[in-house]
């Protein structure tokens, strides 16, 4: 298979792509390479792609509908998308929302047309968020839950992506898969994200800050089980009609954040020094998915409880940082 992935710098899309190129498919990565957090980390994840057979990449901005078009006429054979660019981070999305709306719904639009240009797809996947079901507080969170109450401007635009991706398969059939990732983590991880920060944090022995005084649960979910969910969507293309489908990708357990941090520091052998703070505008107290659908229909099943999953990343941590 040819298949397209976007963000194939990012951290969940380059994880993608090593376990695409493990198996022997033809990967064409793409990539903005944006300076949101830092470059080097991207480029090197982008340099361990770039060494394989079977790897093509090409810098480009996904919203740009005449370069995207040209990248889709240059690889008519493309068979799938994995559509994992996104501007991503609940609050940064409070200080910049024009990059919101330009890399996730102008970027997702161009790729949905972009879809519509190849004519042997077999299927649109792509990043969706936990965040879509922002104030609910059913938990576990379900696909079928209602999702009209989105406590940021980033959960507002990747549910706008649900709907583009509904109204896409609606109009011209395009089999397309939404995926509700919960709390990534892993080594090659977002230097942006908690779990980052806080090992960062306590090697260094500075304090961390920890919002709503501790009382935050998180469905965290390790790097590999959220690859292993994204090819098992691509393998099994949306049915129904329209063919669109949306799935939660999580642990299904949601953790305590001062547990989590427990496990960092035993990971790490130092104390943390936290810090506790009131809630942050458009963050929420809990996340834990229901992976009953997943599990049905892909096969879904997450293999990494954070007493693993942590000691891995502060291993690759201590080893690219040098700790």
């Amino acid at each position: 298979m040819t298949i397209l992935v976007t963000g194939a710098a990012g951290f969940i899309g380059a994880a993608v792509c090593q376990a695409l190129l493990a198996r022997g498919d033809h990967v064409i990565g793409v990539d903005i390479l944006n300076d949101y957090y830092d470059v080097s980390l991207k480029q090197a994840r982008l340099d361990r792609l770039t060494a394989q057979a079977g790897f093509d990449f090409h810098r480009l901005d996904i919203s740009d509908r005449d370069r995207m078009g040209k990248l889709a006429a240059d690889f008519p054979g493309i068979t799938h998308i994995a559509h994992l660019a996104a501007q991503p981070g609940v609050r940064y999305s409070l200080e910049n929302p024009y990059a919101y709306v330009t890399a996730n719904v102008m970027g997702q639009v161009v790729m949905l047309e972009l879809a519509r240009a190849l004519p042997g797809l077999r299927h649109f996947v792509y990043a969706s968020s936990s965040s879509v079901y922002g104030a609910n507080d059913k938990i576990p969170f379900a696909v079928g839950d209602a999702v009209e109450r989105p406590n940021s401007l980033y959960a507002a635009t990747k549910r706008a992506d649900e709907l583009f991706s509904h109204t896409y398969a609606h109009l011209y059939g395009i089999p397309a898969t939404g995926l509700r990732f919960f709390t990534v983590y892993g080594p090659w991880g977002r230097p942006d994200m908690a779990p980052f920060l806080f090992a960062k944090a306590i090697a260094a022995g500075q304090p961390i800050r920890v919002f709503n005084h501790g009382e935050m649960w998180r469905d965290f979910t390790y790097i590999d089980d959220i690859a292993d969910g994204v090819i098992r969507a691509l393998d099994r293309p949306a049915a129904g009609s329209p063919p669109h489908a949306l799935y939660n990708l999580g642990n299904h357990k949601s953790e305590k954040l001062t547990d989590f941090i427990a496990e960092i520091e035993r990971a790490l052998q130092k104390k943390a020094v936290m810090v506790m703070e009131p809630m942050q505008p458009g963050d929420v107290p809990a996340t834990c998915a229901d992976i009953e659908a997943s599990t049905r229909d892909l096969g879904f099943g997450p293999q990494t409880p954070i007493g693993t999953g942590i000691p891995k990343f502060i291993d690759w941590y201590k080893d690219y940082y040098g700790v």
